[in-house]
């Protein structure tokens, strides 16, 4: 142990952790070039071939240039999943509407407005519908 002091260890712990964010936020950078739709193809790979070619300086420079873009894209693919979830709750409530049962259906509702209000967390939201739905 005396070859490795304590600070070498922390040192070394701390480059660790920098790297595995950098892979996050080159991921992230990846994901956000294919999700965007106002990029033509060539300036994906323009974008692309930058990350790619200089790491370090190509994924600071696209957070500081589309960074807010980013975010903007982020907050619409959150809206469009929760958009998709209630369209496919209402098509499921209608279709067993006709079958008679809406009792369940009105309490999925209810459960779904308690939770987006904020009265439910997300586990006590889980544990309600998975009750409701055994």
């Amino acid at each position: 142990m005396d070859d490795y002091p304590l600070l070498n260890l922390f040192l070394t712990m701390l480059y660790l952790f920098l790297w595995v964010m950098w892979f996050f936020l080159l991921f992230k950078v990846i994901t956000d070039l294919f999700r965007d739709h106002t990029l033509n193809g060539w300036a994906k790979a323009g974008w692309l071939i930058f990350v790619i070619v200089l790491p370090y300086l190509g994924v600071l420079i696209y957070l500081i240039v589309r960074g807010r873009s980013m975010h903007e894209r982020d907050a619409k693919a959150v809206k469009d999943s929760e958009a998709a979830f209630r369209s496919y709750v209402r098509e499921a409530a209608s279709s067993e509407g006709s079958s008679g049962s809406t009792s369940h259906v009105s309490d999925l509702a209810k459960l779904a407005e308690l939770k987006d209000t904020g009265a439910l967390s997300a586990e006590e939201y889980e544990r309600a519908k998975a009750k409701l739905l055994a």
